[in-house]
């Protein structure tokens, strides 16, 4: 039995039930979802378990990649371990910039990643300057590698994406489409809430849900098919680094719509404006002008 609880925000912690996550449209009833499993006196996230397995398997296919394409499998494992640092951290600090006003009194927090707060584009912008400068160092052309280690980070972001299932974060406003997601109002960030989801709260077994867009299960999604088509697409390319800028024009039409709907929103300071959906938007122009300018280059013969 469901019915509308309207806008008072009292959150009731402590029972089972606070763990369950529901698909209700699809009938998919998933109970005591946990956030962390236990191995002797440590606790352990599953938000990192998962992050951790993301980056091993886009290790993995950067390798299969590289291999595949006449490359040393071992250039990428050399990249990857610097990378994955530089982006975790990367990462980290974009996500603090933004939201730095829930930092700022609790400066340890900052420190508690395996809470959640990892901005995607941080990684990103890291990755993209960490393999810059590898480049540089190695001698490898640029573009080369980009094409490679991109395959590895987008299915690192597909994978990765399921941590937030997990911490019941990264979701949008209500709706009650196909795959509307109900979760704990209790298990739930409360800056995290609107108005709009606490005016549709239902009650179920004496727990309250908000009932929400998964778009932690939209964006892994988009990332997915995004990925089938960059490997079909691999040896159609017509000069080093286009594979690259496909994903960044891919990935950023994707997260500018999904960016639209999401209630956790990192806000350009001083404006109502989320700083993702325009880093998106202008990594999507730009990528798909260089992608024109260089395959018109590649036409001409002046670029490999």
């Amino acid at each position: 039995m469901q019915r509308l609880l309207g806008n008072q925000f009292h959150i009731k912690r402590g029972t089972a039930l606070d763990y369950n996550i529901n698909f209700p449209n699809l009938h998919i009833y998933l109970d005591h979802v946990g956030k962390s499993i236990q191995i002797g006196n440590f606790t352990i996230a599953y938000y990192g378990i998962v992050i951790a397995f993301g980056m091993l398997a886009g290790l993995m296919i950067a390798c299969y990649q590289a291999k595949k394409t006449g490359q040393d499998p071992d250039t990428y494992v050399d990249l990857a371990l610097i990378a994955i640092i530089c982006s975790l951290i990367g990462a980290r600090i974009y996500y603090v910039i933004f939201r730095w006003d829930y930092y700022k009194d609790d400066l340890w927090g900052i420190f508690r990643i395996r809470e959640g707060g990892l901005a995607i584009y941080g990684g990103v912008i890291a990755a993209i300057l960490t393999t810059f400068i590898f480049s540089k160092v190695k001698k490898i052309p640029f573009g080369r590698l980009c094409d490679t280690a991109g395959l590895g980070l987008l299915l690192g972001q597909i994978i990765g994406r399921w941590g937030n299932f997990f911490n019941r974060e990264v979701f949008g406003g209500y709706c009650d489409n196909l795959f509307a997601m109900q979760l704990p109002l209790s298990a739930v960030r409360a800056s995290d809430v609107t108005e709009e989801l606490m005016e549709h709260v239902v009650e179920l077994d004496g727990v309250r849900y908000i009932q929400v867009h998964p778009t932690f299960l939209y964006e892994s999604v988009w990332n997915l098919a995004l990925l089938i088509l960059l490997l079909l697409f691999f040896r159609r390319r017509k000069f080093e680094g286009e594979i690259f800028l496909w994903y960044l024009f891919g990935y950023g039409v994707g997260r500018f719509w999904i960016e639209a709907v999401r209630t956790d929103q990192l806000k350009i300071p001083g404006t109502g404006c989320p700083v993702s959906m325009v880093v998106a938007a202008a990594f999507a122009a730009g990528s798909l002008i260089w992608i024109i300018c260089g395959r018109g280059r590649a036409k001409k013969g002046t670029v490999r």
